[in-house]
């Protein structure tokens, strides 16, 4: 491979093409078949690479609030993994026949689903009522706890409820008990920062609703998300298919442990951190996704000619946080493009206790809470011929105001909310329309946003807006799926609330934006074998850099006593710039700015090939070993690639109906060539969950985590080993 030269990168891409038109393909395009029972099962086909961090997003949010499958419209049933339109056709025809689904297991019974596909999407459907009646009061209350050895103060906590009752009403809540965030903010004229309370232990409500939904109508009021069409207008639901109103009472963890000391020099001589502080680590807090916050309404099914019509509006103001690295001090800095130094973010100092004048240190990497409120309208409204053929409108509008109180600061230009000041709005309105003949879907939206920037004379994006279209089609025959896509955002188009098809990089800090590009990815099932490719091509006009992200995986009879997997995947950033040297990864051989946290731009390419073997001796237990190499180009190897290797292995184990065991180890060594450059590392963890009664569940979960590797950073680090403890429990009534 170190002979592989900038030209030979674009001819990988056309021999993948030819795999994957080797059939004609329509279930959902997910990289891997999806069979999880929480979110850490989830947490496990994103660490191995089997799905992307995108479509972990979009699964751990329908998992945290679940599908209702007397509710759910055909959009929201082609959410759930694994199924295709064929089966969310049959589901809804069953539906409309018995009027409600009292058991899941009816589908199968019925011949609407096979039952490895029910069984995958179980932990994802809500079913109201037990025993047929829709009528009764059921819910689920869950509460989780993690610890380190380190840990000197009370552990953080998180909690959810959820409610549903009257047959069309439910109320979640979700709650965390904050120790490490950062109190009130202000800003002081008179240093030109921003001072910051420190953090204290608090109890934090960040997710709260009530909502009534039925067949005509659906109303929230509290915490939700909102999405439609192809998702380039309005789209903050994580929903692959979304067309409504989704309840959000989600919280998340994070997979890492976090510094215990994050205070800076600030205005002192030196840093207020001991040393061996400064490398001490332990428990972050919980976190959750800033949402929508107000009420939305619509009205679902107004009978309109021989067809519907859905309308839909909705109102949010909510205060939110952001990175301290993502503003400017607008009465200092014309342009945040600019290099000079008076176009940095603003210092953010710790608030003195006492005399306000008194030197203080200042808040490194953090996120400041509450800096910013947003007031924000929408509506859509939707005429459907029936459930396959549609076309609808969408539009938004949204403001900000009060960034700190007698300050003028504004946004960097790398930020995702539009704006050089603080102070202007932005929006969006799109049409989109649907599709639908026999074996074909074809969907488009095309759009256009509006801002009120205005950069310098000579800057590649002009502001006050741009247009955007997306067009993609999906295709079905038995067992098998295509879907293509092509998509166009221009370089002007700014709409922090666009969650389409896009790739992974950004233009000023947004994924929908100077990119033109087509993916298609295919899905088939051949007897055992099981087939899953994609060929993504795009180009960023501004810097007239074409890329490509591809993949191909092979999986055979991953059920049988014996299966196996292969896959190959080919990524490069620039395919007119060839040769060593480049860098691919950001963060390990470019990392972000250190002042702005801006991403610089990388031009490499890094090959993956995966291969795994499964072992089912027993129907109770299932063993999964995987091993993945990496060649990719790195700023440090200007001669050849860099190697990575890294190792998995994976086990469930149920001795009975009411135990699940499961038990993985991840070796990773990231440039084999150099111990001290990268990460080397060694993480196991064991989890068993056991029913307490036929609806409730304990959970108990250690994770000890090894840093092998001789980085500074490394041999300095304590704990090492680090050792995590979580403690969950879960009741459903």
């Amino acid at each position: 491979m170190d002979g592989l030269r900038g030209d030979d990168h674009v001819r990988i891409a056309p021999l993948l093409i030819v795999c994957i038109l080797a059939g004609v393909a329509r279930a959902h395009p997910y990289e891997t078949f999806v069979d999880v029972e929480n979110e850490d099962d989830l947490y496990d086909l994103n660490a191995t690479g089997q799905i992307t961090d995108e479509t972990f997003e979009e699964l751990d949010e329908v998992l945290a609030r679940g599908v209702d499958i007397n509710q759910a419209d055909r959009e929201e049933l082609y959410s759930l993994p694994n199924l295709d339109y064929d089966d969310v056709d049959a589901i809804l025809r069953f539906r409309a026949v018995r009027g409600r689904i009292s058991d899941p297991a009816d589908l199968v019974a019925a011949g609407v689903l096979t039952q490895d596909k029910l069984l995958a999407i179980s932990a994802f459907l809500i079913v109201r009522g037990d025993g047929g009646s829709p009528y009764g009061t059921h819910g689920m209350v869950m509460a989780q706890t993690r610890w380190s050895q380190k840990d000197r103060t009370v552990p953080p906590v998180m909690a959810r409820a959820r409610l549903y009752t009257a047959k069309h009403l439910s109320a979640g809540v979700g709650a965390v008990l904050d120790r490490l965030r950062l109190g009130q903010a202000v800003w002081d004229p008179n240093r030109g920062a921003i001072l910051a309370e420190s953090p204290g232990t608090s109890v934090v409500v960040p997710k709260a609703y009530v909502r009534w939904q039925d067949d005509k109508l659906d109303a929230i009021l509290g915490s939700y998300r909102v999405g439609f069409g192809e998702r380039l207008t309005f789209d903050n639901s994580f929903d692959y298919t979304p067309n409504g109103i989704y309840s959000d009472d989600q919280i998340a963890h994070v997979n890492y442990l976090g510094r215990n000391c994050k205070e800076g020099t600030g205005e002192l001589a030196a840093t207020p951190c001991p040393t061996a502080d400064g490398s001490t680590y332990i428990t972050p807090d919980y976190t959750y996704r800033e949402s929508l916050f107000g009420a939305a309404v619509g009205a679902r099914k107004i009978e309109l000619g021989d067809g519907t019509l859905q309308a839909y509006g909705w109102a949010s103001d909510h205060r939110r946080s952001i990175y301290q690295y993502e503003l400017y001090d607008a009465a200092k800095c014309e342009d945040p493009r600019s290099a000079d130094d008076s176009c940095s973010a603003p210092d953010v100092l710790v608030k003195p206790s006492g005399d306000i004048l008194t030197p203080t240190p200042g808040w490194n990497y953090e996120t400041i809470p509450d800096v910013f409120r947003e007031m924000l309208v929408g509506g859509n409204a939707t005429y459907f011929a029936d459930r396959r053929n549609w076309v609808g409108v969408t539009g938004y509008g949204a403001k900000t105001y009060g960034l700190l109180n007698g300050s003028s600061l504004g946004y960097q230009e790398w930020s995702n909310r539009p704006g050089a000041a603080g102070d202007g709005g932005f929006g969006a309105i799109g049409v989109n329309a649907a599709i639908g003949r026999k074996w074909l879907d074809v969907g488009a939206e095309v759009t256009r946003s509006f801002d009120a920037m205005h950069p310098a004379a000579g800057e590649l994006a002009k502001g006050g807006g741009g247009n955007a279209g997306i067009v993609t089609a999906t295709a079905t025959a038995p067992k098998q799926v295509l879907e293509a896509s092509f998509r166009w955002y221009g370089i002007d188009f700014v709409n922090p609330y666009a969650k389409p098809i896009a790739a992974r990089d950004e233009f000023e800090g947004q994924r929908a934006r100077d990119e033109i590009g087509a993916r298609v990815r295919y899905l088939a099932t051949h007897g055992e074998l099981h087939v899953r490719s994609q060929v993504d091509v795009w180009d960023l006009q501004a810097e007239k850099v074409p890329r490509t992200d591809d993949y191909l995986r092979l999986d055979y009879a991953t059920d049988a006593p014996v299966g196996w997997g292969l896959w190959l995947q080919f990524e490069d950033k620039d395919l007119t710039a060839g040769g060593r040297g480049q860098c691919f990864d950001t963060a390990a051989d470019l990392p972000p700015d250190s002042v702005t946290g801006a991403p610089q731009l990388c031009k490499g390419m890094r090959l993956s090939t995966t291969g795994r073997l499964h072992l089912n001796p027993t129907r109770t237990l299932r063993v999964t070993a995987q091993v993945t190499h990496r060649l990719l180009d790195d700023t440090k190897h200007p001669d050849g690639l860099r190697n990575d290797v890294m190792a998995w292995v994976l086990a469930l184990y149920r001795p009975s109906k009411r135990v699940r065991i499961h038990a993985r180890a991840r070796y990773l060594f990231q440039d084999v060539a150099t111990s001290a450059y990268l990460e080397e590392s060694l993480w196991t963890y064991g989890d068993v969950t056991m029913r307490v009664r036929d609806r409730d569940s304990v959970r108990v979960r250690a994770d000890v985590y090894w840093w092998l590797d001789a980085r500074a950073s490394s041999m300095t680090r304590s704990p090492n080993p680090e050792l995590w403890l979580w403690l969950e429990y879960e009741a459903k009534f």
